[in-house]
């Protein structure tokens, strides 16, 4: 377990370090100037020339990115054009925000996908399973920018009974955790269906069933045991998807996460701001990934993690 540990931390440095990289090649072949969206559109040749050697954009491409490198052993990620602030302390001011979301929408997706997965299992190729199977595709086939425009004209303006936008109230949270949730309540509740038709039509069922195991247990202790592994994958990989950024849920509900930090930074060509962005949103999403390969040996004690298994 711990040399398994000791290579996945390398592998996840490795893989933050190049995505950063990427980032900072990309960002930088992307039109716009930083200089004229800081100085503004009424700024002389002069005035883009000054601000262009404050922030080092005066310098090669290879000397520019020779002192990004130095700036991540440091810790020091740079100033944030448009706040005037350290990049990575307003990147970590508004990620409690997204993680609050992320780990809203995630509950609310297991708590209910789960449950309705096993019934369209147990109910497969009956009318009421059809039924649900079409809710979930028309939850999947909708934008999340349709519903949550959706959801909020309803119950923040025709029934204003919750909060239109931002984080003021714990009730701000209700519709951009839903906007989020019915996305991945139809994605997960499918494979949860999935995954529980191929386990319920098992042989290790049948000789379960023929020993007097009752249908809650075969349900749960056998089937859902059996069908984890690939749900917490699912739920796992969402959750890491979620703690990136989800801008476009962010930005309809005015939520003042990581997203729509990263609509403002991408806007403003504020370079230290987006690398440091991407910095923490990499790390958190290679973080979740660890946490979830490490439980699959507590689902499942048949896998070791970091070993071969010999025959």
């Amino acid at each position: 377990m711990i040399g398994y540990a000791v290579r996945r931390l390398g592998q996840s440095v490795l893989t933050v370090f190049l995505t950063v990289s990427t980032v900072f090649v990309l960002i930088r072949l992307a039109p716009g100037d930083p200089a004229t969206s800081f100085a503004g559109p009424l700024a002389t040749t002069e005035d883009l020339a000054k601000v262009r050697a404050m922030f080092g954009l005066d310098q090669p491409l290879l000397t520019q990115y020779g002192l990004f490198l130095k700036s991540l052993l440091t810790g020091d990620f740079g100033t944030s054009y448009s706040f005037q602030a350290p990049a990575l302390d307003v990147v970590l001011s508004r990620l409690p925000y997204t993680i609050t979301l992320a780990t809203s929408a995630i509950l609310v997706t297991a708590l209910v996908a789960i449950p309705l997965g096993v019934w369209m299992a147990r109910r497969a190729d009956t009318r009421r399973e059809l039924a649900a199977n079409v809710l979930t595709i028309a939850g999947q086939s909708m934008p999340e920018f349709w519903t949550g425009v959706m959801l909020l004209t309803l119950f923040a303006i025709v029934v204003p009974v919750l909060p239109a936008s931002g984080f003021a109230t714990w009730g701000g949270l209700v519709l951009p955790t839903l906007t989020v949730a019915v996305l991945q309540i139809a994605l997960i509740s499918r494979l949860v269906r999935r995954e529980m038709c191929a386990n319920l039509a098992a042989p290790y069922l049948t000789v379960a069933r023929s020993r007097g195991v009752s249908a809650f247990g075969l349900t749960w202790r056998y089937a859902m045991a059996n069908s984890a592994i690939p749900v917490l994958t699912a739920l796992g990989t969402r959750f890491a998807a979620m703690v990136n950024g989800v801008v476009v849920v962010e930005v309809v509900f005015a939520w003042p996460g990581v997203g729509s930090l990263v609509v403002r930074a991408l806007e403003t060509r504020d370079y230290p701001l987006i690398q440091a962005t991407v910095l923490v949103t990499a790390a958190a999403a290679v973080l979740v990934q660890f946490l979830v390969d490490l439980a699959y040996s507590v689902l499942d004690p048949r896998i070791r993690l970091g070993k071969a298994v010999s025959r």
